[in-house]
């Protein structure tokens, strides 16, 4: 596919397969099982480091919605007596394998609000500010269903192109905090509009 294909572009990996694994919720989610190539030591070889910058070489190229959740480093991908991907032999990720961004607590209500849909919908313990949306998981439909979550709270509407443009919890927020006050400034203004008619 087109994510393996990118991300054997990369120099440190030697071969990789991409998949989607289901979660404990039943979401699928995708997963990159990597090999990589045999280096002098480096740290961006090890496992996280290399998570990090497959992550970034993948979000150079792809839109979020296709980078991997989790990326898993083996020794050789396992294979089947006719030499095809074994996919049921690929072990299933371990939170460890999942993206998780320094944590910084939500600040405001509408970021807390956010994390809390997030947390719940994606099956995490806690969503910080500068969490990623796509990076612990979310894919599409669970887009959709955050976005109906915050209008049925706030009452503001947000196209789903949204949420892909402005993937973290603190720029969705603050997109919601745009919209809310936009919302509330037209219905202001409509207010004033038909109390003006109605004097004349």
């Amino acid at each position: 596919g087109e994510i393996a294909a990118r991300l054997l572009e990369h120099e440190l990996v030697g071969d990789a397969a991409v998949v989607a694994h289901a979660d404990a919720a039943g979401d699928k989610r995708l997963v990159a099982y990597v090999v990589a190539k045999t280096t002098d030591g480096s740290a961006e070889a090890d496992g996280a480091g290399l998570a990090a910058s497959l992550r970034a070489h993948l979000g150079g190229l792809l839109p979020d919605y296709m980078v991997p959740s989790a990326f898993v480093r083996l020794d050789a991908l396992p294979l089947t007596v006719n030499g095809k991907l074994d996919r049921k032999a690929l072990p299933v990720p371990d939170d460890d394998a999942y993206a998780r961004r320094t944590y910084e607590a939500p600040q405001g209500e509408i970021e807390t609000l956010l994390a809390g849909i997030w947390a719940e919908l994606l099956g995490v313990e806690r969503v910080g500010r500068h969490d990623n949306f796509f990076e612990l998981g979310g894919h599409s439909l669970l887009a959709v269903r955050v976005l109906v979550r915050l209008t049925e709270a706030l009452a503001v509407e947000l196209p789903l192109a949204m949420l892909f443009a402005k993937p973290t919890l603190a720029e969705l927020a603050r997109e919601s905090s745009i919209s809310l006050i936009a919302q509330e400034f037209d219905s202001h203004e409509l207010q004033k509009l038909l109390s003006s008619r109605s004097m004349k």
